[in-house]
């Protein structure tokens, strides 16, 4: 027997039962290795599938182009495809995206864009917009559009779903799987909520991505967005395939969390596995841990392949650059919040405060900076250093309120970040970061507190 081509060997991918990190944890835990798919990865089901609907609908013709905005694995998953079929390729990428991705991509032809990660989804340098600008100005070509073209989560409604029921022979009570696009969250969860109704699903999400909060107060908070390292999992965007009716809960992980989960199921269960694997495996134990009984089967789906990050979570240096390998000689910003004993909780001011009234906070409370708000949400900040010099430029700026002077909003930073990455986040133009405690809760981090910490 033989294939005619590498796409036909796409899915029947292995179910293998995790034995030493889930130590403690009850029921029987299975991963789902979707690295066995031929481009390493669970995006080759849904890239074919959204091919395929695209040629039947004619919306993809003989000679045309694939343009999609992609973390790397449906760029493979689609380049594989057009090898076979006989399309040109180009995707955009987010620069937080590993080296490897890029290389991986031009080195099955494809042309590869790679754009700023911190810009809006509506930025027109975001990966997202050039993508839909190349679709509108290059003809013949198709914009596959994995966050909502549906044909995602129907590809493993159709292929994934079925093979985790079969594979379980129905024993199956909880699936668990990261949420980026949502196609295998929920193809996925619909399959298998058709078969039992009492199937519980747990979305991972990253801290830094909107998907967690939004199931739980239905609310798009923009305070939840800000940069994080993690690659394929969490989104600032809500995408059509992520069906929130179909997720029974999420849970957060961090980076740090993530990445060294990563590395333990390839040293302790032999499974070289990509980064949101850790997160997912990682997140689906924190919930078991709490949810399961021993009688329970949970599925975790294991995304991609390891050699998609040798340069970042497999490489000691770049580990420990970023405060991911634990070391007793650095504090996190947990620790750092601990320490000031509730002197941590953020001062405010409203972006119609007066000048001379800012001032007067920042001298009644003795503090050099503060974050500005609009109505309660934060859009700004402000710092006596910058005050002083807009001052001496001009005395009567007093009476003008702060919107005008004020600077961007201090960056959010994960509980778990180091002090060395928490320094290396602060310089002459952002004076102070700010972190979200367990309870939702907002502190702020100076330089001062670094140093205070560090000489403790």
């Amino acid at each position: 027997m033989y294939y005619h081509s590498i796409i036909d060997t796409i899915g029947n991918t292995p179910l293998v039962k995790l034995n030493k990190v889930n130590k403690g944890v009850p029921g029987t835990i299975l991963v789902k290795v979707e690295y066995f798919n031929p481009g390493h990865s669970m995006k080759d089901r849904m890239a074919l599938k959204m091919i395929e609907d695209a040629e039947e609908e004619g919306i993809l013709k003989p000679g045309g182009t694939i343009i999609e905005g992609t973390s790397g694995n449906t760029g493979m998953g689609l380049a594989l495809a057009a090898i076979a079929k006989g399309y040109k390729c180009i995707f955009t990428l987010a620069d937080k995206q590993s080296q490897e991705k890029i290389d991986i991509l031009r080195a099955m032809g494809a042309e590869v864009i790679v754009c700023p990660t911190n810009v809006a989804p509506d930025d027109p340098r975001s990966y997202y917009s050039v993508a839909k600008k190349l679709n509108e100005d290059i003809p013949n070509s198709f914009y596959p559009n994995q966050y909502d073209n549906l044909s995602n989560a129907a590809a493993h409604y159709e292929s994934t779903g079925p093979e985790i029921w079969e594979q379980t022979e129905g024993k199956i009570t909880h699936y668990a799987a990261g949420v980026g696009t949502g196609g295998s969250m929920c193809g996925v969860a619909k399959y298998l909520k058709e078969q039992n109704k009492n199937v519980t699903t747990v979305g991972i999400d990253s801290y830094g991505s909107v998907f967690k909060k939004y199931k739980e107060t239905g609310q798009f908070d923009e305070n939840e967005i800000y940069p994080y390292l993690t690659e394929g999992i969490g989104e600032d965007i809500l995408p059509r395939n992520v069906d929130f009716d179909l997720i029974d809960h999420f849970v957060k992980v961090t980076d740090k969390d993530s990445a060294i989960m990563t590395r333990r199921l390839a040293r302790e269960e032999g499974l070289f596995v990509g980064w949101s694997c850790g997160s997912a495996v990682y997140g689906a134990l924190a919930y078991a841990r709490e949810h399961l009984s021993d009688d329970d089967v949970m599925v975790i789906i294991l995304p991609d392949h390891g050699t998609r990050y040798l340069a970042k979570i497999y490489n000691d240096n770049w580990m420990q650059d970023h405060g991911f390998v634990e070391s007793k000689e650095f504090a996190s910003a947990k620790d750092i919040i601990k320490s000031k004993n509730g002197q941590s909780k953020i001062h405010t001011i409203e972006q119609s405060t007066l000048v001379r009234d800012a001032i007067q906070l920042l001298t009644k409370e003795g503090i050099s900076q503060v974050p500005v708000t609009n109505n309660g949400e934060i859009c700004g900040s402000l710092s006596d250093k910058h005050l002083l010099g807009k001052l001496i430029e001009d005395p009567t700026i007093k009476d003008q309120t702060v919107e005008a002077f004020m600077g961007k909003p201090f960056p959010f930073v994960a509980l778990d970040n180091t002090i060395d990455v928490l320094s290396s986040l602060i310089d002459k133009h952002q004076n102070a970061l700010l972190v979200r405690d367990e309870q939702n809760e907002i502190h702020i981090i100076t330089e001062h507190d670094l140093l205070k910490c560090m000489t403790a």
